[in-house]
């Protein structure tokens, strides 16, 4: 098994007195699972998700993704994870309104300095894998929110990520755009191309993912697979 996320007793406390948002949290997730965490506001699930993406360290423990220790891990080799390990989906998109889907697309790698040659050929291979070469030159405006959803996703998974984090990622959308975001997601991972972890408060979502992992007062209540 190839695991890609270590976590090992990982904790998170605010303020003085502390308050406890995450405690003793300890897993393992291979590359290629599609995880899906839930558990009620305040359970601790926005915090795990800000520590695997590099946007907070733990108080106490370990949190190790693709190799890298996030604990120790100062600011420069943060910036440089978030920008090669990881894709971003939130749920109102964040597309930026002035740039085409490609454009959008196109930005992760124009942020790294890839070639200006080979960034359109790129950007419209993974439009193609998310069905939106067809909207390719849209703007935003023009998308309904199924569209503007897969066009986050091709723009979080153009630079081959390890890991993709989902945070409420159907949130905004009905049942029908629902399921194919997450079947465009559900794909990707059982290509192997990216772990998905996906934060959600629907246990209809949930259940599209191969595991489910419930978060209760900032620990663990349960870990099933499907």
């Amino acid at each position: 098994m190839n695991i890609v996320i270590h976590l090992v007793k990982a904790s998170r406390s605010y303020g003085t007195p502390p308050v406890v948002a995450l405690e003793s949290v300890s897993f393992t997730i291979a590359r290629g699972e599609f995880v899906a965490i839930t558990g009620a506001s305040g359970s601790g699930k926005s915090t795990l998700l800000n520590l695997l993406g590099g946007l907070d360290h733990p108080t106490s423990g370990e949190v190790v993704v693709d190799g890298i220790h996030l604990e120790s891990a100062g600011d420069r080799e943060l910036t440089l994870y978030r920008r090669s390990k990881i894709g971003i989906v939130f749920q109102f998109f964040n597309l930026l309104p002035s740039m085409s889907v490609v454009e959008n697309v196109e930005m992760p790698l124009q942020l790294r300095g890839d070639p200006q040659r080979g960034i359109r050929a790129a950007a419209m291979e993974m439009l193609d894998q998310v069905g939106m070469t067809r909207r390719a030159d849209h703007f935003p405006h023009q998308l309904s929110g199924g569209e503007m959803q897969r066009a986050a996703i091709a723009r979080a998974l153009i630079h081959s990520p390890s890991l993709l984090l989902a945070d409420e990622p159907t949130g905004n959308l009905d049942s029908e755009n629902a399921s194919q975001v997450l079947e465009v997601m559900a794909k990707f991972a059982s290509r192997r191309t990216a772990t998905v972890i996906m934060v959600t408060h629907s246990d209809a979502v949930a259940a599209m993912a191969d595991r489910r992992i419930r978060m209760m007062d900032g620990r663990i209540a349960s870990d099933t697979t499907h």
